[in-house]
C-alpha cells in the first residue's frame, strides 16, 4: 500500500513541476477539481457551501487528494500481490481521467495535458521499477532487511518528490500577477452624478453619515480582504493586464475589441454597489458593499449598435464561466460597470483581476462576471448560462434582505438592503411583540446596503429573541419566507437569541 501511495506522491510533484514550467499548465489536481464543480448536482454544491462556506474549494483540493491517495494505495496492493497488469491499468485509467478532466475544460492544449501525462508517466515508472527490482513485492513481504530497504528507498523518493513538488510551486508563483497589479494606477474618475441617489425625504438623507461607529457592525464599505468570494474557479486565474481583451459581439452592428489600456483612456466612474451572491441564505455573509471603478457598460453597448431582439447580456470568464443578464436591465440608466477598480485599488486576482462586470440590483450569478473577456449579445431564449441548468432562475433580481449584526445590550444594530430599489424602512420584533422602527444611516444611493440602529431602553435582564425586516424605497415588505436559496434567493426574517443584563 505504501509504494503505491510513494509513487502517487512523485506523480503528483512531476505535475506540479511542470505546472510551475509552463503558464498555461496547472496542477493535475486543479483539472479534475473543476470537472468536479461543473458536473455535481446543485443539491451538493448547496450543501458545500452550506457547510464549508467559502472554504469549499480547499475541501474539493483535499477530497480529491484523498481520492487519489485511496487509489495510489490501491494500486499498491495489486503490486504487492503479483497483479501488476491491474495495477498499470488502474495507475493508466487515472491518468487518462487526469487528461479528459483538461479536454473538458475551456481551450484544451498539450501544454495543459502535460501535467497529468508527466505524473502518470512517473507514478507508473517508479511502479515498474519497484516491481521489478522485488520480483512483484514478494520481497517487500518477506524478511526484515527486505522491509528496511523499501522504506529506505520509499523515504528518499518522497523526500525528493516533496522538493520537485515544492519547486514547483515556487517556480508558479513567477506567473502571478501580484506584482503587476501594484503598479496599476486607477485614473481619476469622472464627476458624473449617481444614477438612483437616495431620495432626501427618506430617513437617513443622502448628506449623512453612512456609518454608526459600532462595534460589532459590518462596514458600510468592506475592506478588500473580507470581502465574500463565491465562483467556481478552483484556482484563481492569473491574467496579466497586457494579455486581456474584451470582445463585443453577437447581436450588434459593430463588434468592438478592447485592451486594458483602453479602458484606461475612457472615462472612469466610482460607485458604491452592494454584490449579494443568490446562495446567501436568511442572515448570512454572501453580501457586501465596495467602491467599485470602471467604465459604464451601457455606453459601451450603445456604441456597438445594439439591434432589435438582443434581449441578453452573455457575458464569459477567461476560464468560460458563463452569465447571462437581461439587455433591458443593463440599459435601464444604472450604473452598470466594466470594472477595475475596488476600494480605490485595482481589483484583487480573487475579485476578477483585471476586469470584472458589476451590476447593481441583480445577483452575482447573472451580473458579476468575474476575469471577463467576452460580451456577446443573443436572445433571451437562444442561451442558458451556467447556473440555469443547474436549477437556478434564469433572472436573479435582489430580494429585500435584513441582517442581525449587533445584539449588545440593548443596542441592535445590522444591515438591510434591497439593491437599486434602496431601503426606506428597518422594524425589529423584540420577544415576538409589536414591529419598532429602527433608525437608519446615510446612503449615497439606492445601490448600496443601508446599516440600522435600535436602542432597546427599556429591556429588562434575561434572554430576549429579535427578529428584523426591511421595507424597499418603495415601501414594499421584505417576504417573511421562509424559504431556501434555490432557485432564485432566499426569503425569511432573520432572527437572534441574545441575552441582557441591564
Amino acid at each position: 500500500m505504501g509504494l503505491g501511495l510513494v509513487a502517487t506522491l512523485a506523480g503528483l510533484a512531476a505535475g506540479e513541476l511542470v505546472a510551475g514550467l509552463f503558464r498555461e499548465a496547472a496542477s493535475p489536481v486543479v483539472p479534475v477539481g473543476q470537472v468536479v464543480i461543473d458536473h455535481v448536482p446543485a443539491g451538493i454544491k448547496d450543501w458545500a457551501i452550506d457547510t464549508f462556506g467559502t472554504a469549499d474549494k480547499a475541501v474539493l483540493i483535499v477530497g480529491t487528494l484523498f481520492v487519489l491517495a485511496v487509489l495510489g494505495s490501491l494500486v499498491g496492493l495489486l503490486l504487492l500481490a503479483g497483479r501488476r497488469t491491474a495495477a498499470y491499468l488502474l495507475t493508466a485509467l487515472t491518468g487518462v481521467l487526469g487528461v479528459w478532466a483538461v479536454v473538458e475544460r475551456p481551450d484544451p492544449t498539450f501544454v495543459k495535458m502535460l501535467p497529468a501525462i508527466v505524473g502518470t508517466l512517473v507514478t507508473a515508472g517508479l511502479l515498474w521499477w519497484w516491481g521489478r527490482v522485488r520480483g512483484g513485492g514478494i520481497g517487500l513481504l518477506g524478511t526484515e532487511p527486505g522491509r528496511r530497504e523499501f522504506l529506505v528507498q520509499a523515504g528518499s523518493v518522497g523526500l525528493v518528490a516533496l522538493m520537485v513538488g515544492g519547486l514547483g510551486r515556487f517556480l508558479r508563483r513567477r506567473f502571478g500577477v501580484e506584482g503587476e497589479r501594484a503598479e496599476v494606477v486607477l485614473p481619476q474618475p469622472v464627476d458624473l452624478p449617481v444614477s438612483d441617489p437616495a431620495p432626501p425625504d427618506l430617513p437617513g438623507a443622502i448628506e449623512e453619515v453612512t456609518e454608526f461607529g459600532l462595534d460589532g457592525i459590518t462596514p458600510f464599505v468592506v475592506p478588500n480582504d473580507d470581502f465574500f468570494r463565491i465562483d467556481t474557479a478552483l484556482v484563481v486565474p492569473q491574467v496579466r493586464r497586457s494579455d486581456w481583451r474584451l470582445r463585443i459581439h453577437g447581436m450588434v452592428d459593430r463588434e468592438l475589441e478592447l485592451t486594458f489600456d483602453d479602458l484606461l483612456a475612457r472615462p472612469q466612474v466610482e460607485r458604491q454597489i452592494t454584490l449579494s451572491c443568490v446562495s446567501n441564505p436568511v442572515g448570512g455573509p454572501l453580501v457586501g458593499n465596495a467602491v467599485w471603478q470602471g467604465v459604464l457598460l451601457a455606453p459601451l453597448l450603445e456604441e456597438c449598435g445594439l439591434q432589435e431582439g438582443a434581449t441578453q447580456v452573455v457575458s464569459r470568464s477567461v476560464d468560460r464561466w458563463t452569465c447571462g443578464s437581461p439587455t433591458s436591465v443593463i440599459m435601464d440608466g444604472r450604473d452598470a460597470l466594466v470594472a477595475i477598480g475596488m476600494n480605490g485599488e485595482a481589483l484583487p486576482p480573487e475579485h476578477g483581476y483585471p476586469v470584472r462586470l458589476v451590476v447593481p440590483g441583480l445577483y452575482g450569478y447573472v451580473s458579476a462576471t468575474k476575469w471577463v473577456t467576452e460580451i456577446e449579445l443573443t436572445r433571451w431564449e437562444d442561451f442558458d448560462a451556467y447556473w440555469v441548468p443547474r436549477g437556478w432562475a434564469k433572472e436573479g433580481p435582489v430580494k429585500t434582505m435584513a441582517r442581525i449584526d449587533r445584539t449588545t445590550d440593548g443596542d441592535l444594530a445590522g444591515v438591510a438592503w434591497a439593491v437599486h430599489r434602496g431601503i426606506s424602512r428597518v422594524e425589529v420584533q423584540l420577544d415576538d411583540g409589536e414591529w419598532r422602527e429602527c433608525e437608519l444611516a446615510g446612503v449615497p444611493s439606492d445601490d448600496t446596503w443601508r446599516q440600522w440602529r435600535y436602542r432597546w431602553t427599556d429591556a429588562l435582564p434575561g434572554e430576549h429573541k429579535v427578529a428584523v425586516r426591511a421595507f424597499d424605497g418603495d415601501g414594499v415588505v421584505q417576504p417573511e419566507g421562509p424559504k431556501r436559496e434555490a432557485p432564485d434567493g432566499a426569503e425569511g426574517y432573520h432572527t437572534k437569541r441574545f441575552s441582557t443584563s441591564v
